[in-house]
């Protein structure tokens, strides 16, 4: 079963990569780098510069950021960038940044589209994403589509890698290494989920607003330590990982191919672009016009894969241990953090991991509470809660090879309907930002 799970990862991303990739390519080419031009514009947006207390939604812009960033900056980009590097060599990190570049542009137009045909229910929630921009802009012939991205994202939100890999790090301490510790480790997380998850989405955006940025800075200020110290090897592992992009010497059987998916597969795992799930909460946010989410929104690739994942590789690689090392995810990241850093960086990675981990399990339940409500309204959505709560304790316990390819093939499918209702509708997009823009220009002059 192991084994055809894994195979079927394969084969879905094999096809799924250029599709990520080439529609990213036609979002930065159809929008001529334009909302690139607005990156400090979108950062005060996130100080609030631009909110009204008059504005829809359920949270402020930078709540929905950090909510969605508590999705992507923690483990995929700690236990990812290693899986990514010890399956595919330090060239699958070129790929990473390549799938960051394309995926600003990407985020700007799903999270755009999210807020433009987002539905308010009978409760008073504030629902976006894929499937109501698919229900609610494209003909009723591709509604099929919106019931396909619930469901995989059903499947997709459950906390298959983050579970496993809180566990594994705590685990790698000596006195827990006892047996039925995975079990034992997965039922005390659960009932930690449950009580924060159980609150909805206010209290998860309030858990991930002061959690992400301190949790961050934590972590990206460690990585600036550890590569101020071994300077003279920064450089010469920006050129190992460049020079592998384009050979996958580091790769069995040298597969440049093998290389360019494991990279793009592990680069949309750490930045979201495209697959939909951070739509769902950027949907949500509080704003007078859904072209402001969309800028708040792309800036995510920069921080999640551009910045914190290069700091992880960088580690991994100028450590030696992806050479090494015969372990895998966060404990080679953390062997990496032990050698360079000592017992204090140990410690650090320790901190983070834990937070980081917890917070994205918080946010995936949102995602998948989301599709809940969707497909079964209100009353799905508990039920589903609880069904995180037992997976969390499921993931804990199974190989990191199955828990990341059953989310891995989610994700491929969840892109699907993204992408086209996305590329479909990019001319409403372009609309919207031209007549945003003009006004801000007005505005400033």
């Amino acid at each position: 079963m192991e084994n055809f799970i894994n195979d079927l990862a394969v084969f879905v991303w094999a096809w799924n990569v250029p599709i990520l990739v080439g529609s990213g390519i036609f979002f930065l080419i159809y929008s001529k780098l334009t909302p690139f031009k607005y990156i400090i514009h979108a950062f005060n947006l996130i100080r609030g510069k631009y909110s009204s207390k008059e504005d829809i939604g359920q949270v402020t812009h930078f709540q929905a950021l950090t909510t969605a960033l508590s999705g992507t900056i923690g483990l995929g980009n700690i236990a990812g960038v290693a899986i990514a590097i010890k399956l595919a060599g330090p060239g699958a990190i070129f790929w990473m940044w390549l799938t960051a570049i394309v995926g600003i542009a990407t985020k700007f137009f799903t999270c755009t589209l999210s807020v433009m045909y987002r539905d308010v229910d009978e409760y008073g929630n504030v629902n976006g994403g894929p499937m109501y921009v698919i229900k609610n802009a494209l003909p009723a012939s591709m509604l099929p589509l919106a019931y396909f991205f619930a469901a995989a994202g059903l499947i997709g939100a459950l906390p298959g890698f983050q579970s496993n890999q809180l566990v594994q790090i705590i685990g790698d301490l000596p006195m827990f290494q006892f047996e039925n510790f995975n079990l034992i480790a997965g039922v005390v997380l659960a009932i930690i989920t449950g009580v924060i998850i159980l609150g909805g989405l206010i209290r998860i955006a309030k858990v991930s607003e002061w959690l992400v940025p301190l949790m961050s800075v934590l972590y990206f200020g460690s990585t600036i330590v550890a590569l101020v110290l071994n300077f003279e090897d920064v450089i010469p592992a920006f050129k190992i990982i460049i020079q592998d992009a384009f050979t996958g010497s580091a790769v069995a059987g040298g597969s440049i191919i093998a290389v360019i998916i494991m990279g793009v597969r592990r680069g949309a795992h750490s930045n979201e672009a495209g697959i939909g799930t951070e739509t769902l909460v950027h949907g949500s946010a509080k704003t007078s016009d859904p072209v402001k989410q969309g800028l708040v929104a792309m800036l995510g690739p920069i921080f999640d894969t551009l910045i914190m994942c290069t700091s992880t590789a960088l580690l991994i690689i100028i450590s030696g241990v992806w050479l090494n090392s015969d372990a895998n995810g966060v404990t080679l990241t953390a062997e990496a953090f032990s050698i360079l850093l000592g017992p204090i960086g140990y410690a650090v990675l320790f901190i983070c991991v834990i937070s980081f981990g917890a917070s994205t399990i918080f946010t995936y339940s949102y995602y998948g509470s989301a599709c809940s409500r969707f497909l079964f309204g209100e009353k799905g959505v508990r039920a589903y809660q609880w069904i995180i709560i037992f997976f969390v304790i499921v993931f804990a316990v199974i190989p990191i090879e199955a828990a990341i390819n059953i989310i891995d093939i989610s994700f491929a499918l969840m892109a699907i309907p993204t992408l086209i209702s996305s590329v479909w509708l990019a001319p409403k997009v372009i609309e919207r930002a031209k007549a945003y823009f003009a006004a801000l220009e007005l505005e400033s002059s």
